[in-house]
């Protein structure tokens, strides 16, 4: 059928529309072709050069700079230092055993290095690096750099790594860091990659540990161009990450380290506390050990020698040892009786020697009893029978009530580690934990700081701040983070009668400065300068009737471990206190022997902020006390300034 001349026209104007339409769909599409081809050739023509050469980018995890820690001085005592290390990246390397070979032949890696590296590769994702050794030299990194081609995978950096230039002075106080394991993978819930970094050093213990996160910082990345071989090109991009925040400590590092000279010798742990703040100023434990041992992994040799040294170098005895208290509790055991009215503070008590109690016999340690002795002079002459008697009178429960008003059986919140609670018993715990009613002589056995009570020298020093001071003196150890300062200890008054206080304080005082008084032999002879305290013997054996019938072994013919604990604790000047403290030598035998003169000369220190004068000692001693200070102040590092970050 012939068509219309009008449909033609119509046929040919859809047939136009339609050719334009595809016509500038093939335009466009040619179009963005063109604009890919250029963007892929021109703009991005770097890019694809590195794919065409086989390179490609790589992301790293930048480690923060750990935060530095200071003493009260701004002393730094955990610094910063430069590390150089060499890691490798598994899929970068190949045949890994070949290039660790080449490795060696340039740098000396000890095997158990190189051991410890191809264990955590194979327990690391490939892209992960991997520090096969560190603390090279400028010498070993510059070898490294020149055969690069050579080692594929493998990459020389520069890091930062934690040093203590005090050593063993503060080892039980900043603690010490060391490579993440998967022991502390497996018990702490933390998603921060950087515990994935392969020897990432954390906090292990101390205050290192208990402030970890303020410490750390957070992750920084780099982007770096490598080559299919694994040879760095360049960096392209890099964020550093956020430091960790300083912390500053109360501690005073000169004191802490004459502290720690003053012990040397013993198994004792001592501590001194600012009665003004409640400021932790040293906090000894003897032995020590050296820290930088464990920042890079402690050997197998010297972790057995730590571990087997039966003088426990690695525990923390100021603040994680507990003693029976001895003769420094009857403070507390007056104190009790006293507030409840169950004794008048002069009323004596008959000392024959010994108590009996439902026929057991408790002794004095004056075997030929001490007379008729009122609370005076029974801390002053340290009587036991006096503490029998009345301990009777005001009963367990409100011995342990005071107890821990003074700080004793409390857990302290420290930032160290295993900081411990002692015990101040009552009939309720006992019921509770060893299923038994109390007896009376329990009560009595705890009036004089034995059988179930148990304190830290950390406690004790407490304690005694606390009576010194009237106040609920709360021991603080760090003082700035990021110099915003902490809350201070002073506390609120403990409601004590201050006439009570002022009564036990002057026993205290008489314990030092008079004749009669069992720690004589240390006191001060500065007045402005004099000490108050109290000694302490605490038995860890049971003398049994055959052997009083005998005579009582001297603590000198014992084995050492057989021998009496000492203590003593303190506060000074009387008039005015500034700073109490407490001291606990392991076996040591009797604390005016043993403890009370290691705190006679801490507790100077302190007040003169360096060596006293000869003459704050009695003239009888200033011969042996001038050698004394001679070798301590060898021992004793000089003042060291203030450092930045490394």
């Amino acid at each position: 059928m012939k068509r219309l001349p009008k449909d033609a026209l119509e046929s040919a104007r859809t047939i136009g529309r339609r050719a334009l339409v595809m016509g500038g769909v093939q335009l466009g599409i040619v179009g963005a072709l063109g604009y890919q081809l250029r963007s892929m050739q021109v703009e991005q023509a770097d890019k694809f050069r590195l794919l065409a050469e086989e390179n490609r980018i790589n992301i790293r995890l930048l480690p923060p700079a750990r935060g530095l820690i200071f003493d009260r001085n701004g002393i730094v005592i955990a610094d910063n230092e430069q590390n150089y290390r060499v890691v490798m990246v598994r899929e970068d390397a190949g045949d890994i055993g070949e290039v660790l070979a080449k490795l060696t032949e340039l740098v000396d890696i000890a095997p158990d290095d190189l051991a410890r590296a191809m264990e955590e590769m194979g327990d690391r994702l490939p892209f992960v690096p991997v520090t096969i050794a560190d603390r090279l030299s400028w010498e070993d990194v510059a070898q490294i750099n020149l055969n690069t081609p050579a080692l594929p995978g493998i990459t020389a950096e520069v890091g930062l790594s934690r040093v203590y230039p005090w050593g063993a002075d503060l080892a039980h106080v900043v603690g010490y860091v060391g490579p993440v394991s998967d022991y502390d993978l497996s018990r702490i819930d933390d998603q921060d990659p950087l515990l994935q970094i392969p020897r990432f050093q954390i906090g292990k213990t101390g205050t290192e540990n208990k402030l970890e996160h303020t410490l750390r910082g957070s992750a920084g990345n780099r982007q770096i161009e490598v080559t299919a071989v694994g040879r760095v090109m360049r960096e392209l991009d890099r964020q550093e990450g956020i430091p960790g925040k300083d912390v500053q400590l109360t501690i005073d590092s000169r004191l802490q380290s004459y502290v720690q000279a003053r012990l040397d010798g013993e198994s004792a742990g001592a501590v001194v506390i600012d009665l003004a703040s409640g400021d932790l100023r040293a906090i000894g434990s003897a032995p020590s050990f050296d820290p930088n041992l464990f920042v890079r992994g402690i050997s197998t040799t010297d972790w057995t020698g730590l571990n087997e040294d039966k003088y426990r170098p690695l525990a923390a005895k100021a603040v994680q040892g507990t003693y029976p208290p001895g003769s420094t509790f009857k403070m507390v055991a007056a104190l009790a009786a006293m507030e409840d009215g169950v004794v008048a503070p002069d009323e004596t008590v008959y000392c024959p020697g010994f108590t009996d109690v439902f026929n057991i016999r408790f002794h004095c340690w004056k075997g030929g009893g001490h007379g008729n002795i009122n609370l005076h002079e029974s801390l002053k002459q340290s009587c036991d029978c006096y503490y029998y008697d009345i301990a009777q009178r005001v009963g367990i429960d409100k011995m342990a009530v005071m107890a821990r008003k003074l700080g004793l059986g409390i857990k302290h919140d420290l930032p160290l580690s295993a900081v411990a609670a002692g015990l101040a018993p009552d009939k309720a715990w006992k019921a509770s934990v060893r299923g038994e009613d109390w007896r009376i002589g329990d009560t009595v056995n705890a009036s004089i700081g034995q059988g179930y009570v148990l304190a830290s020298p950390l406690q004790l020093a407490v304690m005694t701040a606390r009576i010194a001071t009237g106040r609920e003196i709360t021991p603080r150890l760090i003082r700035l983070i990021d110099g915003v300062e902490q809350p201070s200890g002073l506390g609120e008054s403990l409601g004590i009668n201050e006439n009570t206080l002022r009564r036990v304080r002057a026993s205290m005082n008489d314990v030092c400065n008079h004749r009669r008084g069992t720690a004589y032999g240390s006191r001060i002879m500065a007045d402005e300068y004099r000490m108050a305290g109290k000694t302490g013997t605490s038995q860890v054996r049971r003398i049994t009737p055959e052997e009083r019938a005998a005579g009582v072994t001297k603590n000198e013919d014992l084995p050492w471990e057989r021998r009496d604990h000492a203590l003593f604790v303190g506060f000074a000047p009387y008039d005015n206190p500034r700073y109490a403290v407490s001291v606990v030598v392991e076996h040591g035998g009797g604390g005016s022997r043993a403890a009370a003169p290691i705190a006679r000369d801490i507790i100077l220190q302190a007040q003169y902020g360096g060596p006293p004068p000869l003459d704050a000692y009695p003239a009888s001693a200033r011969e042996r006390i001038a050698e004394q200070q001679r070798r301590i102040e060898r021992r004793v590092p000089p003042g060291s300034t203030v450092s930045g970050r490394a």
